[in-house]
């Protein structure tokens, strides 16, 4: 294998790590944004029971449409 090529596919491996680097990391911050999400969810799930302004829906309907 020539050195170019060779050169060229460490580039590659080292830009592809630090692709999955960034992903990992967009995806921990994803999933605190979705943990935070769910608790605000629940918190409001209980103040509309304890106020009994209405019955608060099922989880199922507050899946987004695209489901």
């Amino acid at each position: 294998m020539s050195e170019t090529r060779l050169q060229h596919l460490e580039e590659r491996v080292a830009w592809l790590q630090r692709h999955v680097v960034e992903q990992d990391k967009v995806m921990m911050e994803l999933g605190d944004e979705l943990g935070r999400t769910k608790a605000l969810v629940a918190t409001l799930r209980t103040r509309l029971a304890e106020s009994g302004e209405a019955t608060p829906p099922s989880p199922a309907e507050e899946r987004p449409p695209h489901y």
